[in-house]
């Protein structure tokens, strides 16, 4: 049976799409799997096609066979409001593509406090050298963001939930917002995915993931994805035409290696998570637990409304304690690794403070802040692993 982006005439759910489209296999002779096209050059085979630009492919930058396969899942994956996907070479290029290619000198962005300090420094940088101003904003503003608003602000930035602070912004009510003002919405969308939170369907134009993390799946890639509606495609789609962006043909084919595990592998981090935070919250070192799917987290009915997930990842914030203490913590588990990144195989923890960088809100939480990312190991291991570093803890107190 061949199997393409078209699909069969009945309706498939998520899962379906991730394992059938983008698959031909009549034209991969039978293999289930397509090529991985090494290839700069395309040659034609007459000169009318040459000054026609005449060609399924005219460039390898511009595509090839494996990245319009892993461009057709991710297309499923987004829903019928997407109109294009764009592969960029990481997360942070991915937000950096889609900024620079609906801002330019002179307009206004309106960035959520709690987004990923990359991006954050991005904005701060290069974006103020070329004349883009940006304020920061409360991430549960909601609709009140009107105030907010210039007459040449042109974008929102939103990152739902925060991926240190979770905190989780109203995007329908800000997306209704900034529509009505003249402004395109970009989500960063790595947390859910698509197949937890269809963004494009709630308002947002622009949804990217740092595919480096649960599209990937086994952190041995750098990968970014930008997604976009029919109205912000045309801008997208030539950003990366000027800017050059494009992403190894090796990377392409682990991220679609991935994406076609997505499904079993995040519903694995979603339950495992869930269990970690629940027992994490009755511990008595921790005072409060950073998961908006946890019925008492503020953000809690947002995530019920708008999300069918979550991801592995969540923060704790402990009980007071000196820094000795925390780092007997985290010197004495072994099944968390301490590393920058998530959503691969691995339980990681690294400890953080927001004070420094938020400057429309006031990060104190009340203790020292932990990030933990549930990988997929065996919960239990993981529950007793944490216990003996709380146990290095209190001794270290």
């Amino acid at each position: 049976m061949s199997f393409s982006n078209d699909g069969p005439v009945y309706p498939q759910q998520p899962e379906t799409r991730l394992v059938t489209a983008g698959r031909d296999t009549d034209a991969q002779k039978g293999f289930v799997n397509p090529p991985v096209v090494h290839g700069s050059t395309v040659l034609y085979p007459t000169a009318d096609d040459l000054h026609a630009h005449r060609g399924e492919y005219q460039y390898g930058r511009h595509g090839t066979p494996t990245t319009r396969a892993l461009q057709d899942v991710l297309m499923a994956l987004e829903g019928p409001q997407c109109a294009g996907v764009g592969l960029a070479p990481s997360g942070l290029a991915a937000i950096s593509t889609a900024l620079l290619s609906v801002l330019k000198a002179g307009d206004h962005v309106l960035v959520c406090d709690n987004v990923y300090r990359p991006s954050r420094n991005f904005c701060n940088g290069m974006l103020a050298r070329y004349g883009v101003e940006t304020t920061y904003f409360d991430p549960l503003i909601g609709a009140g963001i009107d105030a907010l608003f210039k007459p040449n602000t042109r974008a929102v930035l939103v990152e739902a939930p925060g991926s240190q602070s979770f905190e989780m912004p109203d995007i329908p009510a800000i997306a209704a917002v900034a529509h009505a003002r003249g402004a395109l919405v970009i989500d960063d969308n790595t947390w859910a995915t698509p197949l937890y939170h269809r963004s494009l369907e709630q308002g947002v134009d622009i949804s990217i993931q740092a595919a480096t993390k649960y599209i990937g799946g086994h952190s041995d890639i750098m990968f970014g994805t930008i997604s976009a509606n029919a109205k912000a495609w045309p801008l997208l789609a030539e950003g990366i035409r000027l800017l050059g962006v494009c992403a190894g043909p090796d990377d392409v084919y682990l991220a679609l290696r991935g994406v076609r595990t997505l499904s079993v592998r995040l519903a694995h981090h979603y339950r495992s998570g869930l269990e970690m935070a629940r027992w994490l919250q009755a511990r008595p070192e921790v005072a409060r637990v950073l998961h908006p799917a946890i019925e008492s987290d503020p953000g809690h009915a947002i995530w019920k409304r708008d999300f069918t997930g979550a991801s592995g990842l969540f923060s704790i914030v402990l009980k007071p304690a000196p820094q000795k203490a925390v780092d007997a913590l985290l010197d004495t588990v072994k099944l968390f690794g301490m590393g920058y990144s998530w959503g691969g195989f691995e339980s990681l923890v690294i400890p953080f403070d927001c004070s420094d960088y938020r400057t429309a809100t006031k990060w104190a939480p009340g203790g020292p802040t932990l990030r933990l990312h549930i990988g997929l190991e065996s919960i239990d291991d993981l529950k007793a692993d944490l216990d003996h570093g709380f146990t290095a803890l209190k001794a270290a107190m």
